[in-house]
């Protein structure tokens, strides 16, 4: 990330790294490093609400576990799983 990211991005970052299940921490907070100051401020807007759901529901939507709700199966989901799967 740049060195001064904008406020919004940084506490978004810092939401990343500390979602309280570390499996989400992991991967949000290293998808968020490498890819947050390339998203739009629309797609940083569906980033924050995917942070308002909880973890077991983001890690079972993010891991094919369930479906994902249409409202949250959009592009930063599609990221969010071809990240997952880079590794």
């Amino acid at each position: 990330m740049p060195d001064s990211p904008d406020p919004r991005r940084k506490r978004l970052l810092f939401r990343c790294c500390h979602m309280g299940m570390a499996e989400n921490d992991i991967l949000f907070g290293r998808f968020a490093k490498a890819r947050l100051h390339h998203l739009s401020d629309e797609q940083v807007g569906r980033l924050e609400k995917l942070m308002e759901q909880g973890d077991n529901d983001l890690f079972n939507w993010i891991s094919g576990k369930e479906a994902v709700p249409p409202v949250h199966d959009h592009d930063v989901m599609k990221m969010l799983k071809d990240f997952k799967n880079e590794d």
